[in-house]
């Protein structure tokens, strides 16, 4: 909803669908909540509107303790949003202000420092220093409640440069202290002691999404595509519900990778949820927790958890070829890339592979070249090759053409150099210019990296459909509609989708 009235009538409706959209603040409260809160609506004189949870909070509102506004899924527009203000939120989400200060946002984007500043506060009503705050936010009260750290190596792990700024920031977003947080676990929090110093256990998340999620889509899509060593898919498929169960489905498989982040390793794991409940469970076992938000980021990206299935299905149901398929799978989604230099390697080295050996190729590739986790754990021992490991590797020992080598190296050495970016901020169209020049690289290896690693949602990789333009801006989920339709068989037959 575009107007403050229709907001409101959101908020009075306590409807599920707007969250993260925006946010609604009540002046007499000095609280500021999603649209789905249930307190008491409050009057409409009383309510202001924000873009973002940090706007409202730079505006002086602490975070509702009932509807935990800041935990709810980002706003599918980031994604779909190709300008500087989308590039920006996507960037800031994956840590880089944390890690590389405004001034590297900005050399990213292309922009000044002061132009990235008064466009995000024209528009978002926050600047990239307050947008990096609500998230580190955010994180420390993740850890507080779910791990035994010490306050103090909370605050740096979740990016805070002091315990005093980390102190201060915890009272003004959430109106209480470190302790008051850690004593106020939730029920779905970890027990004292889960966690050790050393991360071991892992740390305990609860990824949002709104709306129907096929979660069994997206696990068989993974599933699927999975390389040995580096992803496994452990246990059955979600089942129908329970004996005397009204709802939900019976917990099914979890998905399980090794990360490759900035200060570390990680492995992440991922189950496919049964119930209600509108999150997956996530577990992140990482070497250095302040790795703790780009890794959260990466695998909300990777299962596509801030997609907008309701505006997803208004326009692909106008459609009489997709609406049937649309009430058969109304929650299906496009997966990201955990690692998008990653998946980009993957696409090239497999382009025109049946599925079979495309499998044997990313497997002896991983094998040959990837570099050995710090400690294996189950069925994950490496982390996949950097495309700096690949640049002047003979790739002999990988059963694929010479053709399919040679573009390995040919992408490898442009992601390397940077002459090819494929961060969160990258300009899509750029990227994709800047992979078709290389050798090897042809038009539906490139869309695929971009609707993969680049997250675009308005990509069609099927032949030319009479009447596909009236599915913009969200021809990625046409895609995968028709791709799930089709018959194992024929998508066997598909040798250039094994990527």
């Amino acid at each position: 909803m575009a107007t403050e009235e229709g907001n409101y009538e959101a908020v009075r409706s306590r409807d599920a669908r707007f969250d993260g959209l925006f946010f609604f603040a009540v002046s007499t409260t000095g609280i500021y909540c999603r649209p789905s809160c249930p307190a008491v609506t409050p009057k409409r004189e009383n309510v202001s509107f924000f873009a973002t949870a940090a706007a409202a909070q730079s505006a002086g509102f602490r975070a509702c303790r009932r509807c935990r506004p800041d935990a709810v899924p980002g706003s599918a527009d980031w994604n779909a949003r190709a300008d500087v203000v989308g590039r920006a939120v996507r960037l800031i989400g994956d840590g880089v202000v944390d890690r590389e200060g405004v001034a590297g946002l900005a050399a990213r984007l292309g922009y000044s420092a002061r132009q990235v500043q008064r466009q995000l506060n024209a528009e978002l009503g926050a600047g990239p220093i307050a947008l990096a705050r609500a998230q580190r936010g955010h994180t420390a009260r993740v850890l507080l409640q779910t791990t035994s750290l010490r306050a103090a190596d909370i605050a740096f792990a979740a990016g805070f440069a002091s315990v005093r700024q980390f102190n201060e920031t915890m009272r003004e977003i959430y109106a209480s202290t470190p302790t008051q947080l850690r004593s106020a676990r939730s029920n779905s929090g970890g027990r004292k002691g889960e966690l050790g110093p050393d991360g071991a256990a892992g740390v305990p998340l609860r990824l949002a999404y709104r709306g129907a999620y096929d979660s069994g889509q997206v696990f068989d899509y993974l599933a699927a595509r999975t390389v040995a060593g580096v992803e496994e898919v452990v246990g059955q498929a979600a089942g129908p519900p329970m004996p005397g169960r009204t709802h939900g489905r019976t917990h099914g498989r979890t998905y399980r990778r090794t990360l490759r982040l900035p200060h570390g390793a990680g492995v992440a794991e991922v189950s496919e949820q049964a119930g209600t409940g509108r999150w997956l469970a996530c577990r992140l076992h990482l070497e250095d927790l302040r790795d703790l938000t780009t890794a959260t980021q990466r695998m909300r990206r990777l299962f596509d958890l801030d997609a907008d299935p309701y505006a997803v299905a208004e326009r692909l149901c106008a459609d009489e070829e997709l609406a049937p398929l649309v009430a058969r799978r109304p929650g299906i989604r496009s997966p990201g890339a955990a690692d998008p230099e990653e998946l980009a390697v993957r696409a090239v080295l497999t382009e025109g592979l049946t599925a079979a050996r495309a499998r044997r190729a990313t497997d002896r590739l991983a094998s040959c070249y990837g570099q050995s986790l710090p400690a294996p754990s189950g069925g994950l021992a490496l982390l996949f090759p950097r495309p700096a490991d690949l640049v002047n590797a003979d790739l002999a020992a990988v059963d694929v053409p010479d053709e399919r080598r040679a573009a390995v190296r040919a992408v490898s050495r442009a992601l390397a150099s940077g002459a090819v970016r494929l961060d969160p901020g990258a300009d899509r169209d750029e990227a994709e210019r800047a992979l078709l020049a290389l050798p090897g690289v042809h038009p539906w290896t490139a869309g695929y990296i971009r609707m993969r690693a680049l997250g675009d949602p308005d990509v069609l990789l099927e032949p030319a459909v009479a009447g596909a333009a009236r599915w913009r801006p969200w021809s990625s989920y046409a895609t995968h509609h028709r791709w799930r339709s089709a018959s194992a068989e024929r998508a066997e037959r598909a040798p250039q989708r094994t990527a």
